[in-house]
């Protein structure tokens, strides 16, 4: 039978301040997990787009236009 939150609130609340710190760090660890996976996806993106635009695939855009083109669509 699965906790509620408040059972599990409750009983992290009763552990010393030792454990409930190693609990803490635990947690906190457990939600960057999906943060370092996100960044390396975008990393190896990054790494993707500029080897496509090394080769020529894809084109350059001046700021200047793409900054206009963006406060068009903001309209």
């Amino acid at each position: 039978m699965q906790a509620s939150l408040k059972q599990l609130e409750e009983q992290a609340l009763s552990l010393n301040a030792e454990e409930r710190a190693k609990l803490a760090e635990v947690m906190l660890e457990s939600l960057n997990a999906p943060i370092a996976e996100i960044e390396e996806a975008w990393a190896h993106e990054i790494e993707q787009r500029v080897a496509a635009y090394d080769r020529g695939d894809i084109p350059a855009y001046a700021a200047e236009d793409v900054f206009a083109e963006a406060k068009r669509i903001a309209k």
